[in-house]
């Protein structure tokens, strides 16, 4: 009921949209003179309009092209390989020397791999870089079967034999605990292909380090609570139909309640940047709201297996966490290099819970183990933005290279 509802809502919602498009388009070819401004102020007011709704396929990366620091390269985009659930995509430079591999483990939290982008396209000046573009459930047939942590993990798993050794691992939120999980898996098997080295970045390694208001949430609510008030079923209209899924609008939606006033004077501020001849501004900040409103759904086994084993359990930093029925040793890494990256203003995985890895990890010598806090910063700025690119980059990068 609870998806049917968005659903007809959301096809309810589309004509006004589109108009809207239609209309903004029309206006913004009004002439600039003195009896312009009204027009403008319409055009700028049917774009909000059309911006305020969201999406369900993964927009485009757009890396055709990149500029290092010798010279522009095409970048070729090409599938390495492809599951009911994710395809492992590989972004490399055309006739560029041969580079380190890094494998960039997107999030699977209600947006697409996309999010990354900046991240990608920054570790390319340096890497050839493959990364997790995990598909949209809600068009994935129930006939493909489950998806839930361990399924998570496997994939993991499964891309790091595929690029061979050599490879290096870089985990952003979410997915860094299933990154450490599968880097273990790996060691204990003794399997030569282990991770050359990992990166975790804003992730939910030891959540008791330092609560958020994420956390206190996750833990308000006994399991039961989720599974009975925020999984829905994918309309049988669609591919994915029948489904049970944590639907991504409520995702979206319980993101947007933390910072509601910062929201909506986004939307503000877009319609006066516009109105006022601000193009860039008012143009970034759609980009931004094109991107986060473009959402995806999440398998129910996955969402609830996440609330109750990484947030309400800490299964993994009490050593309690399971994979195909066997325990996760993380002493058994020995051969990786670990960097733990957090932001100083994180309110989604605070500092103190993506470090906690570094304890966990006792198979580690101390030279195999470095932090790096990034003053300023919030959950986002860690892998996005202009302190990224000029702060923590390089300290990735460094990270890389030194452990060759």
């Amino acid at each position: 009921m609870l998806y049917d509802t968005y659903q007809a809502i959301s096809e309810n919602s589309l004509p006004p949209r589109v108009l809207a498009s239609y209309a903004e388009k029309l206006l913004k070819m009004w002439e600039p003179g003195a009896f312009s401004q009204p027009f403008e102020r319409m055009a700028a007011y049917y774009e909000l309009v059309t911006l305020a709704g969201f999406t369900h396929t993964r927009p485009p990366f757009e890396m055709d092209t990149i500029t290092t620091r010798t010279r522009m390269y095409q970048v070729e985009e090409t599938v390495v390989l492809s599951t009911p659930f994710c395809d492992l995509l590989k972004f490399g430079k055309v006739d560029a020397p041969t580079e380190p591999k890094v494998l960039l483990i997107a999030p699977m939290s209600g947006h697409f791999a996309t999010l990354l982008r900046n991240t990608a396209k920054t570790l390319l000046l340096d890497h050839e870089v493959y990364i997790t573009d995990w598909k949209n459930i809600r068009f994935t047939p129930a006939s493909d079967g489950v998806f839930d942590l361990d399924a998570f993990v496997r994939h993991i798993v499964d891309f790091i034999k595929v690029l061979g050794e050599g490879v290096h691992v870089v985990a952003v939120c979410q997915p860094t605990v299933a990154a450490l999980a599968a880097c273990a898996v790996l060691a204990k098997a003794k399997d030569p292909r282990q991770p050359t080295s990992l990166t975790l970045m804003a992730g939910p390694i030891d959540t008791r380090a330092n609560p958020t208001k994420v956390n206190e949430l996750a833990n308000d609510k006994p399991i039961a609570w989720f599974r009975d008030n925020l999984i829905g079923v994918i309309p049988n209209r669609l591919r994915g139909g029948g489904r049970r899924v944590y639907p991504g609008f409520l995702q979206i939606a319980a993101f947007m309640s933390m910072n509601v006033e910062r929201h909506s004077k986004s939307f503000v501020d877009m319609f006066h940047h516009r109105i006022a001849g601000d193009f860039e501004k008012a143009d970034a900040i759609k980009a931004f709201y094109q991107e986060y409103f473009a959402i995806m759904d999440l398998s129910a086994d996955f969402y609830l297996e996440t609330i109750e084993r990484i947030f309400q359990k800490t299964e993994l930093p009490l050593g309690l966490m399971t994979y195909e029925g066997d325990r996760i040793d993380l002493s058994a890494i020995r051969r990786t290099f670990l960097l733990t990256v957090e932001g100083e203003r994180d309110d989604i995985c605070a500092p103190g819970q993506t470090m906690a890895a570094h304890d966990l990890c006792a198979g580690l010598k101390p030279y195999m183990k470095s932090h790096y806090l990034q003053a300023g910063v919030g959950h986002y700025g860690v892998f996005s933005g202009r302190r990224w690119d000029t702060q923590i980059y390089p300290v990735v990068r460094n990270h890389i290279q030194s452990s060759q």
